[in-house]
């Protein structure tokens, strides 16, 4: 039997004040300790992995027509119940996904230093980060370790970029370069213009890769630390991949073993 959410009328509620700073914020959730997720993706992707969500946040319409989202009640703490409007009000989509989740910001995990990992370092674009998240989950390489200034991790939009990967990765943030010695695997750096050509290069494994700031590429003391630089081969003579796609394409060539 599923429990009668609590009803909200009032935008001034706590609970939607803490969402709305949450959703408008993009660090906000480590100042609160809070994560916000919208949408029955980004929901259902954490409860697929076990996690007990604080609150349940329906709109109106998806508690009287999504009974297949009324049967993950039993999986928050509390489940509210607010207007369609005022959801919309939380909301930071052009449509909103009438339905969102609050969870405790996670506790970052330890470096496992033997891990194939991804590190980003100081990536500015959320989308990019979120979609690198989402192709590294894809190729199994479950460690992301994200140098200081690297755009914040379970912000809204890497969350949506990432469409559930969060919960399949360790994510650890603000690091500085040397954190890093703590790793056991070999570092490898993108370039696009030196390096071996991917495909010629024998790629260790497990290994880290390094993706530098999509402007400024990989910090140089940084840089320093890696044991090879690889290029993906651009046959069509465009100057670089944009950094997210570059990621994708050597996840991929790291999973067929090229060059081995």
């Amino acid at each position: 039997m599923v429990t009668e959410p609590l009803l909200i009328s009032s935008r001034d509620n706590p609970l939607l004040q803490r969402v709305r700073k949450l959703a408008g914020d993009p660090g906000a959730y480590r100042k609160l300790g809070e994560v916000w997720l919208e949408g029955d993706h980004l929901v259902g992707a954490a409860l697929q992995r076990g996690v007990m969500l604080d609150a349940l946040v329906f709109a109106d319409s998806a508690w009287l027509d999504r009974p297949d989202w009324r049967a993950w009640a039993g999986r928050a703490r509390r489940v509210l119940r607010v207007p369609d409007a005022m959801f919309k009000g939380l909301s930071g989509l052009e449509s909103p996904g009438r339905i969102g989740a609050l969870l405790p910001t996670p506790d970052a995990p330890a470096i496992e230093p033997a891990a194939a990992s991804v590190v980003l370092d100081r990536l500015q674009d959320a989308g990019n980060v979120g979609s690198i998240l989402r192709s590294a989950a894809a190729f199994g390489v479950r460690q992301i370790l994200a140098i200081k200034g690297t755009a914040a991790l379970w912000s809204p939009k890497v969350l949506r970029a990432g469409m559930g990967a969060h919960f399949g990765l360790r994510l650890i943030e603000g690091l500085q370069a040397g954190d890093l010695a703590e790793l056991q695997v070999p570092l490898l750096a993108t370039s696009s213009h030196g390096g071996l050509l991917l495909g010629q290069a024998r790629l260790p494994r497990p290994c880290a890769w390094v993706l530098g700031h999509e402007g400024q590429g990989v910090d140089p003391a940084l840089m320093a630390r890696c044991a090879q630089t690889v290029r993906i081969p651009q046959p069509g003579g465009e100057e670089s991949l944009n950094v997210a796609a570059a990621a994708a394409v050597c996840l991929f060539a790291a999973t067929l073993g090229e060059g081995q």
